[in-house]
């Protein structure tokens, strides 16, 4: 039975806007630039230079909405210091918690309120969603006493400053684990016209380069996701079942259906079936939805769906899938920084192809010596553009986007590259002429250097030999 939790049009449209998904137990900062309060006017330095008053609690009650990424009110006024009813209700759709700078959390899923209390110093409190990237998405309040604005630096244990740029990168661990080279053999069509997948959702850490561990949120328990390679016109039930300690969802591209009908949120423990018709040909995306989407691609959540066209593709030497897509590392086994992500000119510290850095360098892709490849990649991002070029090797055949550059053109036409924007997919075709390497790279190369390259390996490759 299908357990799903409620979503409206504008809590979808905020996931689609804001971007990402993310896990209950990381540590809040606390010392945090102050928001602008609710009516806010800024100035032309980016300062408030008007904040609307706090809003003015009961004698002894704090009240706090929680909605799809923020908090209504940001700033509470009490009148005195003391310990304080509180009242945390959530109108979204997704799970959030109200964490005080003292330790103090209340938690409430969408549609749910939470009650509590809180002890409110003279010097005010500050308060944050602790669920990762919430808080860097603009879910950070305070309670101030007697209507000072001014709050003082609160920390709660363990808690670290933010500073007002992102964070750099983490130092590689000598004594992580080993990564798991992830299999680039595209799979086989799936027989038959109708398809029952089980698409488990899955928390859990992954070595993404030598020494980096992220915690990531999977589909399947590998990022990328499994390959769903299927015929036009088939049908693909995906059922879900949600493993991990957070909402999350799913948003086939390859699919027709509205944004609130199967994007739904799935709470932990739930399941849900999300059903379509393949009814056109390509390399699609899939990936998760949940606000901030961002975070949750940021983080993993992400696949490829393949459909042939109609009458299928004819068969080749080998077949490969690649993936490309980003990491903006946090602390070593911690989710990826969405405050990282976020910055406008994008500087993840990996691009990779499948998940994991500089592993077909390490361990070359096996091809045929004039036999004939085909590569299906996709641009998950979430952010950087790809352009993907075979060293040595000119694409003869090109489909990109369901716009085609076909063998045996009568111009004669090849192709060096092919450009992709994230969520946008292609196949391409190539022989490798003689025995040797082919580096495969995205042709921006600040991102070559930072995991984004592999090499097929044609014959014994030596091509003196």
């Amino acid at each position: 039975m299908n357990r799903i939790r409620r979503i409206t049009v504008g809590v979808a449209l905020v996931a689609i806007v804001a971007a990402g998904c993310s896990s209950a137990a990381a540590r809040p900062a606390w010392t945090y630039a102050r928001p602008p309060a609710e009516g806010a006017v800024a100035s032309p330095a980016g300062e408030p230079a008007a904040v609307a008053p706090a809003a003015q609690a009961a004698a002894d009650t704090i009240s706090i909405e929680a909605f799809d990424l923020g908090f209504r009110p940001q700033s509470v006024a009490v009148p005195a210091p003391g310990t304080y009813d509180v009242t945390f209700s959530n109108t979204g759709a997704m799970l959030h918690d109200v964490t005080f700078a003292d330790g103090t959390t209340l938690s409430a899923a969408g549609g749910e309120t939470a009650t509590g209390t809180v002890t409110v110093p003279e010097g005010g409190l500050a308060f944050i969603c602790s669920i990762p990237g919430h808080g860097d998405a603009g879910m950070k309040g305070e309670i101030t006493v007697g209507g000072d604005a001014a709050v003082a630096a609160m920390h709660a244990p363990d808690a670290s400053p933010t500073s007002a740029s992102a964070p750099g990168a983490p130092v590689a661990d000598p004594a992580a684990a080993r990564y798991e080279r992830f299999d680039p053999v595209a799979p086989a069509v799936l027989p038959g016209t109708t398809h029952d997948i089980d698409l488990p959702i899955i928390e859990k850490d992954i070595t993404v380069a030598d020494g980096f561990v992220v915690h990531a949120w999977t589909f399947g328990g590998t990022v990328p996701g499994p390959t769903i390679r299927v015929h036009l016109g088939d049908t693909v039930n995906v059922h879900l079942t949600n493993k991990g300690e957070m909402t999350h969802s799913i948003d086939f591209h390859a699919s027709q259906t509205a944004m609130n009908h199967q994007m739904v949120e799935i709470a932990p423990g739930d399941t849900f079936t999300y059903t379509f018709t393949a009814d056109y040909a390509g390399v699609w995306m899939y990936h998760c939805g949940t606000a901030p989407a961002l975070h949750h691609i940021a983080n993993g959540m992400f696949g490829m769906v393949i459909v042939e066209p109609e009458g299928g593709l004819p068969k080749v030497d080998e077949e490969f899938a690649f993936v490309q897509s980003e990491w903006y590392l946090g602390a070593q086994g911690e989710p990826a920084s969405y405050e990282k992500a976020n910055q406008t000119a994008a500087a993840p510290d990996f691009v990779v192809f499948n998940g994991i850095a500089n592993q077909y360098k390490d361990e070359p892709v096996p091809v045929t010596t004039g036999g004939r490849v085909r590569v299906f990649v996709l641009d998950a991002g979430p952010s950087v553009d790809s352009s993907f070029h075979v060293v040595g090797t000119i694409f003869d055949q090109v489909t990109k986007e369901g716009v085609q550059l076909l063998r045996g053109n009568a111009g004669g036409w090849g192709s060096q590259a092919v450009d992709l924007a994230p969520a946008q997919g292609a196949i391409v075709e190539f022989t490798p002429t003689e025995d040797g390497m082919y580096p495969f790279v995205t042709h921006a190369f600040n991102f070559v250097t930072h995991g984004a390259v592999g090499i097929f390996s044609a014959g014994d490759g030596d091509p003196l030999n």
